[in-house]
């Protein structure tokens, strides 16, 4: 019986031994695996938490960039924050707490501004945010944004246009009254009317959309949608839109005015002739006297002006080119020449008062640029008229931004009784932009045919103009967004 309880205590010992040994390894086990899922969920939360700072921290960056973007549009020049700060390039940085609506502190936007370079309109805004829960990571944002000139479309009008056949349009066009297009445009067609009344002679319909054609199969009126018409309007067409408005301009010519670098005052003759020689100036002389034309019955004659110098007063004047690329013009303005790389500058022809003169600036010969590369820059910018005279040249050529603040963009009439040879001409290539008051036009259209001016119209949109127009030329619109990039804290933009 001794022997026999032995070996069973003996056995209920083992077991119990087994039994703990495998109590202490599951345990073992089950505390490196517990550690080790706390480990995780301790890094997953680690983990989370960072990415929420880090969204946090961009969220707020991007806050930064719409704090200033606001700015902008209450204050278009201002690029130190309201501190009052010049000369600063970049300006900041600037820090500023951001809340949410009942106040509480969620984190911090510091923003440094440079501002446009010269000839520009583009400013760049870093903006480096952070959060409360982990204010030791930042992220940085940098974004562009640039101010549209009124050189944004290739032609804009506060008017209703007509683009007859032979005209090719490389950029957008806009009208504040309606467009009737017959030629081919590559570029958006906008109106900002949804409806008008074509009243040109040949109108294929009396009442007629925004932006229509008759070039065959002529557009249906408006009881009927349009053709999409691709072979006319390549990238479509658009109306209603917002209109351009024309009557601000009045205050950059006061602007103008007082910056100007060079100030050619009242001639008391017809006004001023200007050359660009291509070497960083510029030469001037006084127009004594000019051509005019008449023609029609002897009981009710018509009188133009022909625009060509025939008679000067005084020698060439030279100067170098302003170095603000102002030059004001208190007359009228005869323009030609060529620019060369770096060159920049704005004509501008005004008279007294400023509101309702009617300066003129006249182009017979060439305007031109030596490269194309966004580095040249002129605009012509008249109070009344930009106008092309009877015997300018048979293959014109005009690089430039044009405005006619009051007037018209084009050639006058002229019939074959003012000059047998000179009242037809070839072609006319713009590089540039046109905005005009009134109705543009470089071709006559009598009874149907082409009976005066340019046979060839090409309007070739220099895109450039856009962000970087010549020297003070008329702004439209607020900032628009460029560009935006995430930058590591010491990586250039």
């Amino acid at each position: 019986m001794t022997s026999r309880y032995f070996e069973i205590s003996t056995f209920r010992n083992r077991r119990r031994g087994s039994i703990l040994i495998a109590t202490l390894v599951f345990s073992f086990i089950f505390i490196v695996l517990a550690t080790g899922l706390l480990g995780y969920v301790g890094a997953q939360r680690k983990l989370a938490l960072s990415r929420q700072a880090a969204l946090s921290a961009i969220e707020i960056a991007e806050a930064g960039l719409n704090y200033y973007r606001w700015h902008l549009a209450h204050t278009p020049t201002d690029y130190a924050d309201g501190t009052g700060q010049t000369g600063c390039n970049p300006c900041g940085p600037y820090a500023h707490s951001y809340t949410d609506p009942s106040g509480t502190v969620l984190g911090t936007f510091t923003l440094t501004i440079t501002p446009p370079p010269a000839g520009s309109t583009i400013v760049k805004i870093k903006s480096s945010g952070t959060s409360v829960e982990n204010p030791q990571l930042q992220r940085h944002v940098v974004a562009r944004y640039g101010r549209p000139s009124l050189a944004t479309y290739a032609v804009v009008a506060d008017t209703s246009l007509r683009f007859g056949a032979g005209t090719t349009v490389q950029g957008p066009l806009h009208a504040n009254g309606g467009i009737r297009f017959d030629g081919v445009a590559s570029n958006i067609v906008t109106s900002a009317r949804e409806t008008y009344v074509d009243q040109d002679s040949d109108a294929c319909t009396a009442n007629s959309w925004g932006v229509h054609t008759c070039l065959s199969p002529a557009d249906p009126a408006p009881t009927a949608t349009p053709p999409t018409r691709l072979d006319v309007f390549t990238a479509g067409r658009q109306y209603p839109v917002t209109t351009v408005n024309f009557d601000a301009i009045t205050v950059d010519l006061g602007q103008m005015q007082t910056a100007a670098g060079i100030y050619l005052h009242k001639s008391n003759q017809q006004g001023w002739h200007i050359q660009f020689l291509g070497d960083g100036t510029l030469r001037y002389r006084k127009v004594k006297t000019t051509r005019t034309c008449t023609y029609g019955p002897w009981y009710n004659p018509t009188t133009v002006s022909v625009g060509d110098i025939y008679e000067y007063q005084g020698n060439w004047a030279t100067e170098n080119l302003p170095a603000n690329g102002i030059l004001f013009v208190e007359d009228n303005a005869w323009v030609d020449g060529t620019l060369q790389s770096g060159e920049r500058v704005t004509v501008v022809a005004a008279e007294e008062p400023l509101a309702s003169g009617d300066a003129t600036i006249w182009i017979n010969n060439d305007v031109l640029y030596a490269v194309r590369d966004g580095t040249v820059a002129i605009g012509l910018i008249a109070q009344k008229d930009i106008s092309i005279g009877l015997f300018s040249e048979d293959d014109l050529e005009i690089d430039a931004a044009l405005l006619a603040q009051t007037g018209r963009v084009g050639r006058p009439y002229y019939p074959s009784d003012c000059s047998s040879t000179s009242y037809q001409r070839s072609t006319i290539t713009i590089y540039g932009a046109i905005a005009t008051k009134q109705r543009y036009g470089f071709a006559w259209v009598c009874g149907g045919t082409y009976c005066s001016g340019y046979a060839n119209r090409n309007l070739n949109f220099d895109s450039k103009l856009t962000y970087a127009p010549p020297p003070s030329f008329p702004m439209s619109g607020q900032y628009q967004f460029i560009s935006w990039q995430e930058v590591l804290p010491n990586e250039s933009y």
